[in-house]
Formats: C-alpha cells, sequence, structure tokens
C-alpha cells in the first residue's frame, strides 16, 4: 500500500523512517539547547564567584573538587541514598491516599464539604511547623521524615485530583448514563481518562515540594541525608560542601521529575496523556 503525498508515492514504511528521524532531530535540538543552557550557567556562576570571592561563592571547579571529596568517602552517595529514600516512600504513601480521597472528594458532594475545611486548613500549614511535634510524636527515625513527606504530597494530590474529577463535562456523565452505563462504568471510561492529567500533574507537584521538605526535616532529625550534609558543612564554614549539596538536589529532582514523565508518557499513553 501506498500514500500519496503532495504527488509523491510514499509506502507506510518511509513515512514511519522519516517520522522517527524527526523525532531524532528533535531530541538532539533539544539536548542541545540543554547544553548551551548548562553552559551559560556555569560561566555566570564563574563571573559571580569570581566577583564575590569563595567565602561567599563557591566556584564550579572548588564546587566539583568538594564533589569528588565527597564521594571518594561515600557521603554523598549515602546522604542521596536517604533521602531518595524517604521522598519516595513519603511521596507514594501521599499519591495512594492522595488520589482516592481526591476522587471522593470531587465525585460526591457530601465528602467534600465534610472534608474541605480539613483541606483547606491544613494545607496552608507548611511542613516546616509540624517538625518538632513529628520528632515528639513519632522519634527522630525515618517516621517522622516519612510523614512530613506524606503531609507534603497528599494534599496537593488531592486538590489536583478533586479538580479534575470536578472539570469533567456534566454532558459527557448524562450522555453514559442515559446509555445505560453504570456507575462503575462511569468512573473506568469517562471520570478517570479525564482525571488522569491532573492526577500526573498533582504528582509532579508533590514530588517538587517533598524535595522542599526534606532540607527541613533532615536538619532538626538525621545525621545522614542531603538536608543534614547541607546543615553540617555550614556549621563547618564549608561553601563548597553546602553548594554540592543544593546542586545535587536539584539534579536529582531534575531526574526524578524526567523518570516520572517517561512512566507515566508510557503507562498512560491509553488516556492520551502528554507529560
Amino acid at each position: 500500500m501506498t500514500v500519496v503525498a503532495n504527488g509523491t508515492a510514499t509506502t507506510p514504511q518511509a513515512a514511519r523512517t522519516r517520522r522517527t528521524a524527526g523525532a531524532g532531530r528533535r531530541r538532539l535540538r533539544t539536548l542541545g539547547l540543554y547544553t548551551v543552557s548548562v553552559v551559560i550557567g556555569v560561566g555566570v556562576w564563574q563571573l559571580l564567584a569570581t566577583r564575590y570571592g569563595p567565602s561567599l561563592l563557591a566556584s564550579p571547579k572548588a564546587t566539583a573538587s568538594a564533589a569528588r571529596e565527597l564521594l571518594s568517602d561515600g557521603t554523598l552517595v549515602k546522604s542521596v541514598i536517604a533521602s531518595s529514600r524517604r521522598i519516595l516512600i513519603g511521596w507514594g504513601l501521599g499519591i495512594a491516599v492522595g488520589v482516592p480521597v481526591g476522587l471522593l472528594v470531587g465525585k460526591f458532594r457530601a465528602v467534600r464539604q465534610l472534608l474541605e475545611p480539613y483541606i483547606e486548613f491544613f494545607r496552608f500549614i507548611p511542613p516546616i511547623a509540624f517538625v518538632t511535634l513529628a520528632v515528639v510524636w513519632l522519634g527522630i527515625g525515618e517516621s517522622s521524615k516519612v510523614m512530613l513527606i506524606f503531609y507534603t504530597a497528599v494534599f496537593i494530590v488531592t486538590l489536583n485530583t478533586s479538580a479534575g474529577v470536578m472539570a469533567v463535562s456534566e454532558a459527557k456523565l448524562r450522555a453514559a448514563a442515559s446509555l445505560g452505563a453504570s456507575r462503575r462504568q462511569i468512573l473506568q471510561r469517562i471520570v478517570l481518562p479525564s482525571t488522569v492529567p491532573h492526577i500526573v500533574t498533582g504528582a509532579r507537584l508533590a514530588m517538587g515540594n517533598s524535595f522542599l521538605t526534606i532540607v527541613s526535616a533532615e536538619i532538626v532529625a538525621s545525621q545522614v541525608g542531603l538536608g543534614s550534609l547541607i546543615w553540617t558543612s555550614r556549621n563547618y564554614g564549608r561553601i563548597d560542601w553546602v553548594f554540592v549539596g543544593i546542586l545535587t538536589l536539584g539534579t536529582l529532582g531534575f531526574a526524578y521529575d524526567r523518570l516520572l514523565r517517561v512512566v507515566a508518557g508510557r503507562a498512560l499513553r491509553r488516556y492520551g496523556v502528554k507529560v
């Protein structure tokens, strides 16, 4: 079979080849722009470090040297593993609770009226306000840190999920019901596909806020982790270690967000979701 486009016969295989080549060029262009952006950022960083000196701003070279130092004794690797474990567990629990609660809040008015006062009250209280209570109630172990991450994530996921449910067109729901669809079928075929983009967005926002919370949680009650590394570096006056911790947090968050986008994009392609 051939497809005629602009007067030229094109086979499906040739069309697929052109699409693949086009996608490859787009990826290369994106990689090139990322590289240019990083080079410019490092150049500006170096200029500022030269201007203000090592006591205020560690240079890229000094930061790289400090990163090698922390890698050689295992401090950086242990910190990354510890912080990643706490973030992923708390974030995962936030999604596991936030999605079903958001579906209920968005779907049933009575549930929304019962839970909305608590959601609107607690979501404006920052997690750092509960650090002391978390340590008192749950101790200085992993539970207190995971609970703070969970607290950060659950309200974001709940609000985004409920917003997605309430954004579903009422006409679609009535049409499905008039065609004999059950509540379960409406939930599976209409509500969930329409809500998935909001859930993915909520998960990404919750991941970003989890990284914000982990620093305050580890500063107060942790001997290992990126937040603890940053705080300990401050006590020793090692500005270069502080920069290593900050850059590692940013790089880790960037990597996790891209991984989430790839996994969600492949798993949720049937819903027509682009992330």
